[in-house]
């Protein structure tokens, strides 16, 4: 086998392992999100100098609603992290060759690699307007 192969096939042990710890993180992290509603998990608020708990009473239908808006949070985060991490890898890779050729590239490559980067941005604010109406 060259060594370009080993290379290569070490290259996709890296990704296959570095993908399932991505999914392994947000399968977790959706499922933590989703027992702490369950649960129903209160917070306190304060008031001037005295503390009152705020206990918000679930119905059957807002306790699906609100696990449902967690989960989809979730979700739009994880996909757009994802989605951005995939972008980087090849526009970063690509935007690297570009500047090996050619230095006075490097400026426009980083832009590029900027621009995929703002996918994940876009999916924590869809994830905030989200949460925001639970």
């Amino acid at each position: 086998m060259s060594q370009q192969a080993e290379r290569r096939l070490r290259m996709k042990r890296l990704i296959t392992v570095s993908s399932t710890a991505v999914f392994t993180t947000v399968f977790i992290v959706l499922l933590i999100t989703l027992v702490m509603t369950a649960v129903r998990v209160h917070g306190q608020q304060s008031e001037g100098a005295e503390t009152a708990e705020v206990v918000k009473e679930y119905t059957p239908e807002t306790a699906k609603v609100t696990v449902w808006g967690f989960a989809a949070a979730a979700f739009s985060t994880a996909i757009g992290s994802i989605g951005a991490g995939v972008a980087v890898a090849y526009v970063g890779s690509a935007a690297l060759g570009a500047i090996g050729e050619k230095p006075e590239l490097a400026a426009r490559a980083l832009i590029y690699v900027g621009l995929a980067e703002g996918i994940a941005i876009y999916g924590l604010i869809i994830s905030i307007m989200i949460l925001t109406k639970i």
